[in-house]
Formats: C-alpha cells, structure tokens, sequence
C-alpha cells in the first residue's frame, strides 16, 4: 500500500471542534507539522476533511 505525507499549513483556530479532532486523530498538532501515513481509505477520508487545512504529498 502507499505512503502519504501530511502537512497541516493551516490554523486549528476558529475551526469545528470536528475538525479540530480530525487533525489530531491525523497527528497533527501544530503548524508545518509532517506526519506519514498508510494511504488507507480511512486516512484518505480524514484527509478530505480537512483538505483546506493540509497538505498532502505522495511517498513512493
């Protein structure tokens, strides 16, 4: 399965506490933060969520 790199490059600020907790449950904690993950259709939905909040990068 691939690897996807997850960047936040948006403030949690003044968000849903939805998508506040999407961003944590990612590993995403603070601004320019990289996280690695599974490209799993679970991870890819939470992506989605918050796609006006992340970056998002493939891995080979």
């Amino acid at each position: 399965m691939a690897t996807i790199k997850v960047k936040q490059v948006r403030s949690a600020i003044n968000r849903t506490k939805t998508q506040k907790r999407t961003l944590e449950a990612l590993g995403l904690k603070r601004l320019h933060q990289v996280v690695t993950h599974e490209a799993s259709p679970a991870v890819l939905g939470m992506v989605a969520a918050v796609r006006h909040l992340v970056e998002v990068q493939e891995e080979n």
